[in-house]
């Protein structure tokens, strides 16, 4: 009797034991992270990796399953685990925010304010980098810089075509914007014999350097580490940084790539949110300090040469700034130029919907 007592209550013991896990595992949220395949969002693959290495900064990365599962670690405990999504382009990540199926993620600020502008509820958080875009041509083309670019599209017979990877990416805005005050006539449909450059839509990244390589188009225009990586392969070269495109100096220092979450995370889990934009910043500035390293990892992280990822120009913000602000209302006017803008964003300013597409309150609070 004493013996079925005892066996009773070790049972009861470690039932209660595991009812009382399970209770707490169920109070920390699971969150789908959204990242692409691009040196842009170098800091979220640099957290991934570094793990417990970034534990002095009180907010870190745990692994769960590599490359596919992690906690998000605050204070030594951890408070969500995120399901890692990697998505084709910031089009494709914008669309999954407006079917609810991300919570948080990385894009270009371009896509991010297309999807706002349908009315996608989600909110910018934080910025991560500027920069980092390039237009590039076969390797054995006679062009070699931008001014000769112009002078082949004003000549050529027919429109030079330059693929993109997405319609809503900072490249493709970034260069038709150039095109055009440079006086070039630029459309996106074929059929158009009139124009001087044909914009094509490759659909994600990965079809760019076979798309060159395979002469479907005559240049390219990419963020980092695309135009690096076709260098590498000795399928083309890059004839500009996009930074460089005229007017001088207009380009410099552009906004490109975001931190963006979902205004339902936001309302139910904003401590939550308020750790991985912490997180988030904190190795922005990690990854200034320690370009090598950053690259390495991410050109491992990625499955690229070491040497592409450490090619990258990029400059990651840690926090807004006036001249991100600034590049962003440039934005606002190309996009608005282009007939982008059909409803929230029509016709605005930044300044006049920051409300709509920022939510500055938690990167405010973050001490770097």
């Amino acid at each position: 009797m004493m013996k079925n007592s005892k066996w009773a209550l070790l049972i009861l013991f470690f039932a209660a034991l595991f009812l009382v896990h399970t209770a707490w595992a169920a109070e920390i949220p699971n969150l789908k992270v959204g990242y692409i395949f691009t040196t842009h969002h170098t800091p979220f693959m640099v957290a991934l990796q570094k793990g417990e290495a970034f534990k002095s900064m009180g907010v870190y990365l745990r692994p769960v399953v590599a490359k596919d599962k992690y906690e998000l670690v605050s204070n030594g405990k951890p408070i969500a685990t995120l399901q890692l999504i990697v998505a084709k382009s910031g089009a494709e990540t914008a669309s999954l925010f407006a079917r609810n199926q991300l919570d948080l993620a990385m894009a270009s600020v371009t896509a991010i304010m297309a999807g706002v502008d349908k009315g996608t509820p989600m909110k910018i958080l934080s910025p991560l980098q500027t920069e980092g875009m390039g237009l590039v041509v076969p390797k054995d083309s006679q062009l070699k810089d931008w001014n000769a670019f112009l002078a082949h599209a004003k000549k050529a017979k027919k429109p030079v075509k330059v693929g993109y990877h997405s319609p809503t990416s900072a490249p493709k805005i970034v260069l038709e914007g150039a095109l055009k005050s440079s006086g070039i006539r630029v459309t996106e449909d074929p059929t158009n014999m009139s124009a001087q450059v044909l914009l094509v839509d490759l659909k994600e990244t990965t079809n760019m350097i076979p798309a060159l390589a395979s002469k479907q188009v005559e240049a390219i225009v990419g963020p980092s580490p695309f135009p690096e990586v076709a260098v590498s392969r000795g399928v083309g070269k890059i004839i500009v940084d996009l930074r460089d495109l005229p007017p001088k100096g207009y380009w410099h220092d552009f906004p490109c790539c975001v931190t963006v979450a979902s205004e339902q995370t936001i309302a139910k889990h904003p401590d939550v949110v308020q750790k991985f934009v912490e997180l988030i910043a904190k190795t922005n500035a990690w990854c200034n300090k320690h370009r090598i390293e950053a690259g390495t990892l991410t050109a491992e992280w990625i499955g690229l040469p070491a040497d592409t990822a450490k090619a990258s120009k990029l400059v990651f913000l840690p926090k807004f700034t006036k001249s991100w602000m600034h590049g962003a209302d440039k934005y606002m006017t190309i996009l608005n130029s282009m007939g982008n803008f059909t409803s929230r964003l029509k016709g605005k300013t930044i300044n006049e919907v920051k409300p709509v597409l920022f939510d500055l309150r938690f990167i405010d609070k973050v001490k770097l």
